[in-house]
């Protein structure tokens, strides 16, 4: 029986929440094609007969520009010491960049085992192109790094990756219960699908700009009563949240409402409200408030 933590480290947008969610067969991290979409680290636990995985979801990587980007980029540097593996994931399509170069060399300078794993490989059509691609990720180490090649839109190759994965990990108990998938809870779930449907459903400054917090959460035998606030930064983004007659708020409330019954397996009543944070971002008091900052022990 093999166990352990594996921590996935990456740019933004290289695939690292589809991953998790593919390799569990379930959603339970919010993904979409922006980046800071990820904002905390997340647990997903993979449990079959050989062991148990405990994969470290982090946000992408990137230089911070206010005290939520510190927040961020602390999350990812968390994660490595505690890890027993660690998942340095890539765009495969395109060769090593200054981001992926900068996480090489300030966050994987470590005797912990790494595997390079290469994402979106599926859209380069010549295999001499991936070579090409994967020789520049090698070189970013000096010792050799083995290499894995995936689709985590697709699922392609990803149990090859799991063998690799438990292949590295030591030996040990299961750490939680086989029935168990993540440490999240239904209010932590909440603000994620909210925050999800905001991103999908907004553009330009909008997405970085928004919080989400669960007020009141009352579950109930047949239905889930849910109170949550969006939190932005001016009065021009609440205006463009609400939307024309609050059809933009309304959509956002819909579409997350109609997500989390499939979660809950039940009906659910969802109330959002929007406020306005003046640039919470820069700010310890509110960003401690959205859980944006660790717990000091």
């Amino acid at each position: 029986m093999k166990s352990g933590f594996v921590a996935i480290i990456g740019r933004p947008n290289v695939g690292k929440s589809t991953l998790l969610n593919q390799v569990l067969g379930q959603k339970i991290v919010i993904a979409t094609d922006k980046a800071q979409t990820t904002r905390k680290r997340i647990k997903g636990i993979y449990t079959t007969s050989e062991g148990q995985i405990v994969f470290v979801d982090t946000p992408g990587v990137h230089k911070p520009l206010n005290k939520l980007g510190e927040f961020l980029l602390d999350e990812a540097k968390i994660a490595v010491p505690d890890a027993d593996l660690i998942l340095f994931l890539v765009d495969g399509s395109e060769p090593a960049g200054k981001g992926d170069k900068w996480i090489a060399k300030n966050l994987l300078q470590t005797d912990i085992p790494i595997i390079i794993v290469m994402n979106k490989v599926d859209k380069i059509k010549k295999p001499e192109k991936v070579e090409a691609n994967l020789l520049t990720y090698k070189t970013l180490f000096e010792k050799n790094i083995p290499v894995v090649r995936i689709s985590a839109k697709t699922g392609r190759n990803t149990d090859t990756l799991l063998k690799n994965i438990f292949h590295k990990l030591p030996q040990g108990d299961i750490l939680y219960p086989e029935d168990v998938v993540t440490e999240e809870t239904m209010r932590d779930v909440t603000e994620e699908i909210i925050r999800e449907k905001i991103l999908l459903n907004t553009s330009d400054e909008i997405p970085h700009s928004v919080a989400v917090k669960v007020d009141n959460y009352f579950e109930q035998e047949n239905i889930d009563k849910i109170y949550a606030t969006i939190y932005c930064e001016q009065k021009s983004q609440k205006g463009i949240l609400i939307g024309k007659g609050g059809s933009l708020l309304k959509k956002i409330g819909t579409e997350a409402r109609i997500e989390l019954e499939k979660i809950a397996d039940k009906k659910v009543f969802l109330k959002l409200e929007i406020k306005v944070e003046k640039d919470w971002r820069k700010k310890d008091a509110s960003l401690k408030n959205f859980g944006y900052q660790e717990e000091q022990n």
